[in-house]
């Protein structure tokens, strides 16, 4: 699939930020749209594998993975807002999870930092870490390494516990056995690991909105705790 860019919707604040939200099929990705869809805020835009329903406010791009960076080069935002995530079970094999969580992770953060975008928010997860011996965490640390090394002016990594929310698609048995048991863990849990919470996806996503445009410089991790700040202020 080649890159189908859609016309400027006329909704849209002229002089505003630019704004690119990547993931958008995902917990997180369908909550931002949603969360930025009356459009005045921002000059909005979204990247896209396959139609989805998106309010008219935000201009939508349908374009295959694969020429991401290039649509990205052309879209030229100044903030990128990024949700990508998957499951080795869901890709099929770790080669593909890593494709999409570290590779085209990074990939699209390089097109938007040299196309000028000066911040990126983007979603990793809770104990992620490139020196962890468990392949998911590793890969969500390299990425995150990765990001940070392109040299943003300000990069600001969102690192959720389990996520809640309406999953599109059946449910592993796992997930909703964490789900349903997320709010008697979170109460047994003790504060002081509270980054280990199930927090919903809307947070996440409210959190993310609220650090558009965050004037302070260099590389800031979010766990639950911040996440909900930032939410109850956005």
């Amino acid at each position: 699939m080649g890159i189908a860019l859609s016309r400027r919707p006329s909704s849209m604040a002229d002089g505003a930020p630019k704004l690119l939200i990547i993931g958008g099929s995902g917990l997180v990705g369908r909550a931002l749209l949603g969360g930025l869809a009356d459009g005045t805020a921002a000059n909005i835009h979204a990247l896209l594998r396959r139609p989805m329903d998106v309010s008219p406010s935000i201009e939508t791009h349908l374009v295959d993975p694969q020429s991401w960076p290039s649509a990205i080069a052309a879209i030229a935002p100044e903030i990128l807002l990024c949700a990508l995530g998957t499951t080795i079970k869901a890709a099929g094999s770790q080669s593909a999870f890593y494709a999409v969580d570290f590779e085209l992770l990074v990939a699209s953060a390089r097109a938007a930092h040299k196309a000028g975008a000066r911040q990126i928010i983007f979603v990793s997860s809770v104990g992620a870490n490139a020196t962890s011996r468990g392949f998911y965490l590793r890969t969500k640390g390299e990425g995150e390494a990765a990001v940070e090394a392109l040299g943003f002016d300000r990069v600001d990594i969102m690192r959720p516990g389990l996520l809640l929310g309406a999953r599109q698609g059946a449910l592993r048995v796992g997930e909703r056995i964490g789900m349903a048991l997320a709010p008697l863990t979170n109460a047994l849990t003790p504060s002081a690991f509270d980054q280990f919470h199930g927090i919903h996806s809307e947070d996440v996503a409210r959190a993310m909105i609220a650090l558009i445009g965050a004037e302070n410089g260099g590389n800031h991790v979010h766990h639950n705790r911040e996440m909900l700040a930032l939410a109850r202020s956005e």
